[in-house]
């Protein structure tokens, strides 16, 4: 499933880059990574998969360059809530355990992306400690440096005003969008992150993700392209056969009246 995920995604469908495992899962995840990577270096697609990693000093790290992967998304606490009472920690020493994983990163070839996971929530409730946080990346050879919506609590108005802001904070940083879709405003809220600037936008196929999903592939390439005018390398011809293909290989079915991929999308039944 995930070779098959792999290829139609980056060959077909032609997204720019993909997550496609966490680290230290287990020997069948690894497995999974390997034959996808094989497959990827072999297409010239390598620098496109991503590996998600956890601040443990060498063992993510080493695990993604076993299942021949070379990039890692970084996962690190972007709330001073989640850094107090899920880490016990301070944010000094937050960052040193960070600086740590990075350098060995560095040291062994891995190129890396930040997520600051709950940012959003962080942002609102204790923006000077997300500001530390993005500062203290700066001259630590991050490429990317990603903002979740974590729990979906966003408004469009909302990831407008602070995107911009972060942006012109840290004009350095270059920054993604994670969105979620509690309030069905996932794929609005990827539209204000376009408008105030991002320029990457992190999706899934079909909604799947945590509780209510992350936004959809298909509905914010569409809404990118038709409302906003964005330029994007995806191939709209094969939305529907790699949402089917998700379909049978997660055993969740879309509503027929999904928006642009469901079965009755073009159906007229009165007026």
């Amino acid at each position: 499933e995930k070779i098959n995920l792999t290829k139609s995604l980056l060959q077909k469908l032609r997204v720019d880059r993909i997550e496609i495992a966490s680290a230290r899962i287990s020997s069948g995840e690894k497995e999974g990574v390997k034959r996808a990577t094989e497959w990827a270096e072999g297409k010239g697609f390598l620098g496109k998969i991503e590996i998600l990693g956890f601040i443990d000093h060498k063992r993510s790290v080493d695990w993604i360059l076993e299942a021949g992967a070379n990039v890692m998304n970084l996962l690190t606490k972007g709330s001073e809530n989640h850094c107090r009472n899920q880490l016990r920690k301070t944010q000094p020493e937050h960052l040193k355990d960070i600086r740590r994983t990075l350098m060995y990163a560095d040291k062994m070839g891995v190129r890396v992306n930040v997520y600051l996971e709950d940012w959003s929530s962080g942002y609102r409730d204790s923006p000077e400690y997300v500001y530390k946080m993005v500062e203290a990346l700066r001259d630590e050879g991050v490429e990317r440096v990603m903002l979740p919506d974590t729990l979906g609590i966003m408004s469009p108005d909302q990831v407008y005003d602070s995107l911009q802001d972060m942006q012109e904070r840290f004009p350095w940083a270059a920054f993604d969008f994670h969105p979620h879709n509690d309030y069905g405003l996932g794929v609005a809220n990827a539209m204000y992150a376009v408008k105030a600037g991002i320029r990457c936008i992190h999706c899934t196929m079909n909604c799947l993700g945590e509780r209510a999903g992350n936004a959809s592939l298909s509905e914010v390439a569409v809404v990118l392209k038709d409302q906003l005018g964005a330029e994007l390398s995806i191939d709209e011809a094969h939305l529907v056969p790699v949402s089917e293909m998700v379909e049978n290989f997660s055993g969740k079915r879309l509503a027929r009246n999904t928006p642009i991929i469901g079965e009755d999308v073009f159906t007229q039944t009165s007026g």
